[in-house]
């Protein structure tokens, strides 16, 4: 597993993955650290947390499972960082 890049380069990352696998008509930078990703704030719906769930195993290697942890990992931006940044740390 390759290491995880410094929180704000993962956090610019998880952005432009937001954008673009939810094919989102907005600049990554607009989107804050704190935005609710599901329902209020980003308005996601429940494909686009499958997709991404599926990108975040892709690109991070770390299985977002549904339920708790689905909802935990997004609450918002910041939250699936850290959601990825422990599971790898525990992994390791």
């Amino acid at each position: 597993m390759t290491a995880l890049p410094d929180r704000a380069a993962l956090l610019a990352g998880l952005k432009e993955m937001i954008v673009t696998e939810c094919d989102m008509d907005r600049e990554p930078e607009s989107i804050p650290d704190d935005i609710a990703l599901i329902s209020e704030g980003l308005e996601l719906d429940s494909l686009d947390a499958l997709q991404l769930s599926l990108a975040v195993k892709q690109r991070y290697g770390v299985r977002i499972e549904g339920g708790p942890d689905a909802r935990r990992a997004f609450a918002s931006v910041s939250a699936l960082a850290d959601f990825i940044t422990e599971a790898r740390t525990a992994a390791a």
